[in-house]
């Protein structure tokens, strides 16, 4: 599978998940190496340091893209871009004009920033993420319980989320302060939590971030099924147990 198969492959998984409402969410994936023709053309400009970056390519959805749509038209929807001095030029998509995601600031410090914590490090996802969004505007603004949290609610999120899940309250969208924020958040957390209105999910690959994503979901879900009855959540012993038995080390003071 080509890094364009990935991408159209992802958007798809977020789509059906009503991730992506209207032009909402945005994807990007450092490439490695690229199996098409490409062309130099527009530059976009950067306001900030992007040289950790430079001589990367990045692919990322166009700004105003229907992630739904990216399957059928690809290089309409996609740009991939080379990260140079004080711009970002495209090599390919973009047919018919457009510019890369609003959110080109959030992706590529992100990406930095990701990078020097992991050099595996691949691709982020930008989703509206229901279950997410809800239980964090339910629960407090404070990293620590709203991780444990979804630790208690199953198995997996303390498996996939051991340093447990960013908070990062109501900015504007599409700001370099978002980006900027975002990176810093992180630098510790491959998931972080735009309250009010999605989640940033990084990993590996794309399938790695949206699996992270969707197991965080799924733990904020059953908060919401469950809240308000008498409910049997995994104990502090037990979410010891577990990172003992798979070997992992779970931020101590939020067990």
């Amino acid at each position: 599978m080509n890094i364009v198969e990935s991408i159209a492959s992802a958007v798809s998984r977020i789509d059906a998940k009503g991730w992506s409402e209207g032009t909402g969410g945005n994807l990007s994936v450092i490439v490695d190496s690229w199996d098409m023709r490409t062309k130099e053309g527009a530059e976009f400009p950067l306001s900030w340091d992007a040289s950790a970056l430079e001589g990367r390519m990045v692919a990322i959805t166009r700004s105003g893209c229907r992630l739904c749509d990216v399957a059928i038209a690809p290089e309409r929807e996609l740009a991939l871009l080379r990260i140079e001095k004080g711009k970002a030029r495209l090599l390919w998509g973009l047919e018919g004009g457009g510019r890369p995601s609003s959110e080109l600031a959030a992706h590529l410090m992100s990406h930095a920033s990701r990078l020097a914590s992991d050099p595996e490090h691949r691709a982020l996802a930008h989703m509206h993420a229901t279950h997410l969004i809800a239980a964090g505007m339910l629960c407090p603004e404070e990293e620590g319980p709203f991780t444990r949290l979804l630790w208690s609610m199953c198995t997996e999120a303390l498996m996939f989320l051991p340093e447990g899940v960013g908070i990062l309250p109501w900015l504007p969208c599409g700001t370099d302060e978002i980006g900027r924020a975002t990176a810093q958040k992180l630098a510790k957390f491959r998931l972080v939590l735009w309250q009010n209105h999605g989640v940033f999910a990084s990993g590996a690959s794309l399938e790695d971030a949206l699996g992270r994503a969707e197991i965080a979901d799924k733990a904020a879900e059953l908060f919401l099924l469950t809240r308000g009855g008498e409910t049997r959540t995994i104990t502090r012993p037990q979410l010891r147990e577990l990172a003992s038995a798979l070997g992992l080390s779970p931020r101590e003071e939020w067990l």
